[in-house]
């Protein structure tokens, strides 16, 4: 399963808004509710809080993976938001994120879901990796990133 066949450059935001965890829940649901029109923004940012109450989804290293399950989607989407001043959400190790992969699933797809949520984490252990995405500032710059780099990541 591959990151860059489920991530649309439209629903890419190279310079994220928001300055807080709320903030960047609404902003990532309206740019996948705007990307696909098939989802509700409504549904999706509860389905997003929800998830963010059992425990937060910022790793660390300034990453998080919102992500969560939606009744009707055909297949799991990606995005991806970059904040290049951080924010606070939540993470492991108490420090601001600046990288939002966000991860919507079908409710059936328990292995995909996983699956996709271990390549993401694995892609963005590389400091690399990391902080050239920082240094990216359009969306298109940053989806061709992704294509180039997902290559390196050893499939199972």
């Amino acid at each position: 399963m591959n990151i860059s066949s489920l991530l649309s450059k439209e629903s890419v935001i190279a310079q994220i808004k928001s300055s807080s965890k709320p903030e960047v829940l609404i902003e990532l649901s309206n740019k996948i509710s705007e990307t696909y029109n098939f989802i509700s923004k409504e549904k999706l940012l509860d389905a997003l809080i929800e998830r963010e109450k059992l425990c937060s989804t910022a790793i660390d290293s300034g990453v998080a993976i919102p992500h969560c399950k939606l009744e009707g989607i055909p297949n799991i989407i990606v995005g991806l938001g970059i904040s290049t001043k951080g924010i606070d959400f939540d993470s492991l190790d108490g420090k601001k994120t600046y990288i939002f992969f966000i991860l919507i699933a079908p409710e059936n797809s328990v292995r995909e879901h996983i699956q996709l949520l271990a390549r993401i984490s694995i892609l963005c252990k590389d400091n690399n990796f990391r902080s050239n995405l920082l240094k990216l500032e359009s969306e298109n710059d940053l989806y061709n990133y992704i294509l180039s780099q997902e290559n390196k990541i050893k499939d199972d």
